[in-house]
């Protein structure tokens, strides 16, 4: 064995001096994660490969001619950060039609936001805070009211979302969407009124989110020149903030293949900065089988059962953009949304049968999937209907894994690790936290979701965000939630038991995300032969204070052996970044993530 692994090195070496490396950084402090070399000054790539990592001196002989040599000036540089669930085909569709008030810190300050952009939005248009935010981390603490939105908005149509659990109309978008004293209140949800029976503008999920979700399905959208450009700047809001990767987890109101036609241009014209396996979301209740059959005869899913599909098919050096499998909505009677201003949702008791029918035809047919799962009542339930199809047709390695999972039992764990299943966890408490807090006890939130335990089980498990409607699509928050157990707002959540060190945290943000789906053999750590995917930091995670984890952005941010963004010093070694369309366009004016 010893003399195998001594000629593999001497392959690598070999590899290394043979090619010529298109991109060269060094005097960096680089975080490779991998055990047998944790640390390294110098990165070489190319072919979208890492031909070698080691110190300044040995990487940078390897120059050539057409080399981009990069002095890091002591930054460090960590892997890519992988997200596992993010809804970037549908957010990147809206990202410039949005608001964010993602890391605003005051009340006052995202409300003359709203001014100022209602300002701006011309007629015909809508202005829009869709996620990202909430109450406790505003100074004030507190929630903007109806008067107050309507003040600063004035005859502007205005939609803003909070969380699952309510959405706010101002006036005019009252108007405009015809909602009055006469419109009755939808399946699982409340059109607030007054004492005279007219509308407040408050929308109440009780606890559906489907009246948030199909009241913002009927604003206008943006043609498809500003959607390619849309999504191109929100792609680069992520590649700022280190991301390389994401698991694109379908959505509401996110129809297969017609909402994809944007991301499968820039896929074609090679245009993507991301690798975004995505997963097909069933949309209809009832139609959910057909919807499966039909997507199953049709579309080609990317690697899975621990193995690479063949290059030719989905292209050797271009970013992955396939089909991963089903979810994270499989049938619509298996919903259980995560509103804790509401008591937990019973699901449907026609459930089991329904949820069968769909993982019985993936598993059959192959089919990894996932499936978004909150409370533990409905993972038992979800576990048995898994259990009972494993018997009549084994999974035997099939990739699935539960999205989610915050109030898992010890119990379902074990059954979860005894089927070889994953779990897919985000920072949603860093958001919900007060709430899970208000409705079920300090207590309960200490092992919301029991990290830890996974992991100790040697469970898979992979961190991402579920951003953009609830969560902010910002990473660092979660790093920040994992590693101190605190929500946006400053509450302590989780107990000491369940917060991992930092470097656990970022392998869960890495190599843990790729694991959920068997791609952990060539990504996740810097090391030669893997992916070059990578993130200089403009502070180093490991070390930096812990309120200083929220303000971390990449300055410089690598894809495929590209530089795909940069800024500040680094800014003209990436291509620059285009303006917003329309101009009237939010991320004209604030960006995405705020830092004010």
């Amino acid at each position: 064995m010893r003399s195998i692994l001594v000629l593999l090195a001497l392959l690598a070496t070999w590899r290394a001096d043979a090619q010529t490396p298109s991109l060269i950084v060094y005097n960096a402090n680089i975080v490779t994660l991998d055990p047998a070399r944790p640390k390294a000054e110098a990165i070489a790539v190319a072919e979208g490969t890492i031909l070698r990592v080691g110190s300044s001196t040995e990487i940078v002989k390897l120059k050539k001619k057409n080399t981009v040599v990069i002095d890091a000036k002591g930054k460090t540089i960590i892997p890519g950060l992988f997200d596992s669930h993010l809804h970037v085909i549908r957010g990147g569709r809206f990202y410039n039609t949005e608001l964010r008030w993602d890391g605003v810190r005051s009340l006052a300050r995202a409300l003359q936001m709203l001014k100022e952009q209602a300002q701006r939005t011309p007629e015909g248009q809508w202005v829009r805070v869709v996620g990202g935010w909430n109450a406790y981390q505003f100074e004030e603490k507190r929630l903007p009211t109806l008067t107050e939105i309507n003040e600063a908005t004035g005859n502007v149509p205005t939609f803003i979302l909070y969380l699952y659990g309510h959405a706010y109309l101002n006036q005019a978008g009252l108007k405009a969407l015809r909602i009055d004293e006469n419109t009755p209140n939808p399946p699982g949800g409340l059109i607030q009124k007054d004492s005279d029976g007219k509308p407040t503008g408050l929308l109440v999920a009780e606890p559906n989110a489907f009246l948030l979700y199909s009241t913002l399905a009927k604003l206008p959208e943006l043609n498809d020149e500003e959607k390619i450009n849309s999504t191109k700047l929100f792609m680069l809001e992520l590649n700022r903030l280190g991301i390389t990767s994401v698991m694109d987890a379908g959505g509401g109101f996110q129809n297969y293949p017609g909402d994809y036609g944007i991301t499968t241009l820039l896929d074609q014209k090679g245009e993507l900065t991301l690798r975004l396996p995505y997963y097909l979301f069933a949309q209809k209740a009832g139609s959910e089988p057909a919807d499966y059959t039909k997507w199953i005869s049709e579309v080609a899913i990317g690697p899975h059962d621990g193995h690479e599909q063949p290059a030719k098919k989905f292209g050797a050096k271009k970013l992955e953009y396939y089909v991963q499998g089903g979810g994270e909505n499989l049938v619509a009677s298996a919903a259980d949304f995560e509103n804790f201003d509401q008591p937990r949702p019973e699901l449907n008791p026609r459930m089991e049968a329904q949820l069968k029918e769909v993982i019985s035809l993936l598993v059959k047919n192959r089919w990894p999937f996932r499936l978004h799962a909150t409370y533990n009542e409905s993972i038992t339930r979800f576990l048995n209907v898994i259990e009972e199809v494993n018997k009549e047709t084994p999974l035997n390695g099939l990739l699935w894994f539960f999205d989610h999972a915050e109030t898992v039992s010890d119990e379902n764990l074990k059954r979860i690790n005894a089927l070889s299943g994953g779990i897919a966890i985000q920072h949603r408490m860093a958001f919900q936290g007060e709430s899970f807090i208000q409705r079920y006890g300090r207590k309960a939130a200490e092992f919301t979701p029991p990290v830890k335990k996974m992991l100790d089980m040697g469970i898979r498990v992979g961190m991402g965000s579920d951003g953009t409607r609830v969560s902010s699509y910002n990473p660092w928050i979660g790093l920040y939630w994992l590693t101190t157990g605190k929500t946006i707002g400053g509450t302590q959540l989780a107990a000491k038991e369940n917060i991992v060190d930092r470097e656990t945290a970022l392998r869960l943000f890495t190599e843990g995300s790729a694991a959920l789906v068997n791609l952990q053999h060539n990504r996740g750590q810097l090391k030669a032969g893997y992916l070059a995917d990578f993130a200089m930091l403009t502070e180093n995670f490991l070390t930096v204070k812990d309120e200083d984890i929220l303000n971390l952005e990449s300055l410089l941010t690598v894809v495929n052996g590209k530089v795909v963004f940069g800024q500040g010093e680094f800014v003209n070694f990436a291509p620059a970044v285009p303006k917003a369309m329309p101009a009237w366009s939010p991320a004209n004016f604030y960006g995405g993530y705020q830092k004010q």
